[in-house]
Order: C-alpha cells, then structure tokens, then sequence
C-alpha cells in the first residue's frame, strides 16, 4: 500500500489533489493540514461577500472539512500552521493552534499547495490591525469584523482585487477611497484599455487617486502621495507574493518570484515533493518562460494534475496563458496572454490593432460599445495576446481569444473562425473577427504600426 501523503494547505491546490489521490487509492492515507479554519472556499468570491451579495462565508465553501472527513476519509487537521520541513526525516514541524502546541507529522509523499499572502510593502504602520489582505476567508471574517464598525475606507492598489473590494464597499454604504501608484488602474491593461474604469468606479463615488503611493499607515489614516487621508479600515490590493519560503528553507528549488520550481506533472526538486497553485511556478504558453500566476483556475488543474501523478497515474499541466475577468460596476475587463511590453521583454517583435464595436446587431437598440485589442507576432501573424473592455456581453468574448492563443492560430485563421450568429449576440462580423482583419492589415503594412490604433475594415 502507498505511504501517507501529507498535503499542506486545504484550498484549491490541495484538496484537488487529495481527491484525485483518493479516487485512484481508496485505502491510502491522506493527511491535510490547513492553518486555518475552511477548506475548499472561493476567494474569488470574497469581495461579493463583502458587498453583501452572498449572505454567508458558508455559501462560499464548496467541501467542508467534515465533508471530506466523513465522505472521503481525508484527515483534515485545521488550526495548523506548518513552520518547517524536513525532507531527511520526512516529517513537518507545525503549530496547531487549538492545543497550543508544536507537532511533528511524517510523511511519505509531500505536496505543498501552501497558496500565497497579500503584498505588505515594509512602509511605517503597515502591520496596524485596521490594515487586511483578502486572500483567504479568515481575512474576509476579518474585514467583515472591521468594516461594520468603520464609514471611511482605504482600498490600496488598483489591480482586480482593488477594484473589487473598492465596488464592494461602496455597496456597503462606506465612504471609498482607492490609491494606485501607477497613473492607471489594472497596470496589467495597457493604458487605453483601462481607462473606462476611472469613471466608472467615480461614478459609483468612488475617489480614484492615481499617481499616489502609499507611504504610510496612522492611527485613523494612511499617508499616500504626500497627503493624510482619514480612515477606518485599509485592505491592500497590491498583488501577493508565493507562500514558498518553507519549500526554500528545506532546499526545494525556488524560480520567479520566490515561487517554488516545478515540472509539467507538478514534481519539484525533491524527491517524492510535489506543488501546486498560488505558491508555484507555472509555463506560460506564449512566453516559453516560467511565471507566477496567481488565479483560482490554475491552482485547481495544476492539483489536479498533481494528485494524479501522486496516485501513479500519468498527466501534465500545459500551461497557462493568464486569463483573467472581472468586472467593475457595469463595465466588463478580460485580457490573455502577452501585452505590446510583454512582447518586447520576451523579445516578440509584434503588431497591434484595436477596434471599436458592438455586443449586437447595430440595429438594435440594447447594443453596448466593446473595445477589442490584440496582438500578432510579425513573421507567422500568430496571436500572441488579447485585451477586452466594455459592458454586458464583453467580458467572455476574451475565452475566443484565448483559446485561438493556445491553439496556435495566426490572424488570418481567426478572421474564419465559424462563431455563432444572431442580432442579440453581436453583429455578422464579430469584434473577434474585426481585430483579427486589423492584425492582418498591420502585418502587411509592417511593425511600425505597432502602437497605433487601427481603423474599423
């Protein structure tokens, strides 16, 4: 019979793996160790929470640990905190916090779905209890605890999880400030793309402070751009860095960004270790270089695939390409793959076209305006990446993109893509497909026109 396999972290990564090793091995034993006090929750669904759209931290788990311990005999130990490995003894230090103490649990196989924390840049007062990441639902219940008793809040960062939160506060009744170092918001947009959000989060009342860098936490305010603002409660929204120093400090291989190094079937550089999700690495499809990528997709098939290799089975993960939705008020974002600057750091030579269409036939009156912007690779018209913006009916255009990324397909093969038809569903010549006669008309008229915006065929 196999040896126990110990997973740390109950999330995404990790309990996908624990299900496909018991699936394949009924009678092996299973170990879970989660710090904290869910398993197998949505993050994603934390500002919605917040917002008051979903009544209950519970709607947001999808498998308890009860559940996985009475259906599925998986040994499910919250309140453990793992703080060391040691890959000689095959065994973990932890702290479990209910008996306020230290444990030693062996193992035979190791996966480390560990996840990854909310960026704190080292500023004075960043450590203050008003300040909180959301990046698991302890944080929410912690936010939750905090805003009911705060009017002003200071969301710090303006990527997805900015965005959201900042909506989701405002739907609370508080009083929202956002600070964005950079001069947009969504530095992952190129700057044209993203420009809709400004008016749309100052639409809801949102104070949208670009250029202004947080340099400071006080008592009832935060110091950014030079200025005091007064507030309650600060969530930080400035990405988040791989929890893999644990992997580090036993010798396990570390890559971009301090993630932790793996294979195509999650294998690291140790023996019988294995990771997945937010605290790894994963291969980007275009770049042909290793990345972090934090999302929920990729940690759930890259645990997956982990638990498969664990159970003796065969699989790989390809991949990812950066995918990545949301939504602000009633504006719609996507974007995949590379953008026009991250073409030129992996040394992509590319053109670029942006077309101005419509979610639907222009005859009807319910049409909404979408922005489509794409990128080709000169040489082969082989798509490279892809940005959306607009309102209902926007966002999931970016899925056909992203999939004729990872298919390979050149500009050309996208302008005879066969999508579906109809007047409610966009017009005869689909905003996809007018990006794509774009690219084909920059890749003809040369790379120069790289950083121009292109007119409608």
């Amino acid at each position: 019979m196999p040896g126990r396999l110990l997973v740390v972290g109950g999330d995404a990564a990790g309990m996908s793996a624990a299900m496909q090793v018991r699936r394949r091995q009924p009678d092996r034993e299973i170990v879970v160790l989660e710090r904290g006090r869910w398993t197998s929750y949505s993050a994603c669904g934390i500002p919605y929470l917040v917002g008051g759209l979903v009544d209950d931290v519970g709607d947001l788990v999808a498998r308890s640990p009860e559940t996985f311990r009475r259906d599925h005999d998986v040994d499910v130990r919250l309140g453990h905190e793992v703080r060391g490995i040691d890959l000689d003894a095959r065994e973990v230090e932890a702290w479990d916090d209910e008996g306020g103490r230290t444990v030693r649990v062996g193992f035979d196989e190791l996966h480390l779905a560990t996840g990854a924390r909310p960026l704190r840049p080292p500023l004075p007062g960043i450590d203050h209890p008003m300040v909180h990441g959301v990046q698991t639902l302890d944080d929410a219940v912690a936010v939750e605890a905090r805003v009911a008793g705060a009017r002003r809040v200071t969301v710090v960062g303006g990527g997805y999880i900015g965005l959201e939160m900042a909506e989701a506060f405002v739907r609370r009744g508080r009083e929202v400030t956002l600070v964005e170092a950079a001069g947009q918001l969504m530095p992952t947009l190129d700057a044209d793309v993203a420009a809709p959000l400004v008016p749309a989060l100052e639409g809801l009342g949102v104070d949208v402070r670009l250029g202004t860098p947080l340099e400071a936490v006080e008592d009832g305010a935060v110091v950014a751009g030079g200025e005091r603002i007064p507030t309650d409660l600060v969530v930080l929204g400035l990405g988040v860095r791989p929890n893999a120093e644990l992997a580090a400090d036993a010798g396990v291989e570390v890559g971009v960004r301090g993630a932790i190094r793996v294979d195509r079937r999650q294998r690291t550089s140790a023996e019988g270790v294995w990771a997945a999700g937010d605290c790894c690495e994963s291969h980007h499809l275009v770049a042909r270089a290793p990345v972090h990528v934090a999302l929920g997709t990729v940690a759930n098939k890259q645990g997956r695939t982990a638990g498969i290799n664990i159970a003796g089975g065969y699989a790989t993960f390809p991949g990812v390409l950066g995918t990545a939705v949301t939504k602000v008020c009633d504006v719609e974002i996507g974007r995949t793959g590379l953008s026009l600057a991250e073409c030129r750091r992996y040394g992509f030579e590319a053109v670029e076209a942006t077309v101005e269409g419509e979610t639907r036939a222009g005859y009807l009156p319910e049409r909404k305006p979408i922005t489509v912007k794409a990128l080709a690779e000169v040489g082969t018209g082989r798509l490279l990446g892809a940005q959306i913006v607009g309102t209902e009916g926007t966002a999931k255009r970016i899925d056909v993109l992203a999939t004729a990324i990872q298919a390979g397909l050149t500009a050309a093969e996208v302008v005879d893509l066969d999508l579906g038809y109809a007047p409610p569903f966009g017009p005869v010549w689909d905003p996809v497909h007018l990006v794509a006669r774009q690219l084909l008309r920059a890749l003809v008229e040369g790379p120069e026109r790289a950083t121009g915006t292109l007119d409608r065929p």
